[in-house]
């Protein structure tokens, strides 16, 4: 018995989020800061904040599935440009700051950057946080805003794009 299209939609979407997220988050994530580091410590830093790395890298990659499964709940589509969301995605995180898939990357990498003492890792975090941010203003928000017109606008002008905003936005 076929399945019904909008579950077939949605298993496509769910597998094709799910490679996805191996390879783009896996990589900026996981394999680049694995080839910087090796994840090794090189300096020693205090047991707390070693800790407070650990828990970082926790939070983001918490804030990170829960993003991409919200696209594909949501949105019926991936964060992978090749398959996107058909809806605007305006729920949980995405109240409180424009781009939550973003923020917690930079919050993994600066993680482990404190849990292993790299000084690398941090100078990686911060070009990492200068080519997101140069992609979302180049590429993503104005491709959002021919896509969403003015939805994309009412929400662009009420979620911050990269400090979450404490109370969650709510549309016009």
């Amino acid at each position: 018995m076929p399945l019904p299209r909008t579950g077939f939609r949605l298993g496509r979407a769910s597998l094709g989020a799910a490679a996805f997220f191996c390879v783009a988050p896996g990589g900026v994530s996981g394999l680049a800061p694995y080839l910087i580091s090796g994840w090794r410590h090189e300096c020693a830093l205090p047991m707390w904040a070693r800790a407070f790395g650990a828990a970082l890298v926790a939070v983001g990659l918490v804030s990170l599935v829960e993003s991409f499964a919200r696209f594909v709940r949501r949105g019926h589509g991936t964060p992978a440009p090749f398959a996107p969301p058909r809806r605007l995605v305006v729920t949980g995180q995405y109240r409180h700051v424009r781009n939550p898939m973003y923020v917690a990357l930079m919050v993994i990498v600066v993680g482990q950057a404190l849990w292993f003492g790299s000084r690398a890792l941090g100078l990686y975090a911060a070009v990492l946080f200068v080519l997101l941010h140069l992609r979302v203003v180049t590429y993503e928000e104005p491709r959002l805003a021919k896509l969403f017109g003015g939805e994309f606008d009412d929400y662009r002008q009420g979620v911050p794009r990269w400090l979450p905003r404490v109370t969650p936005w709510r549309s016009g």
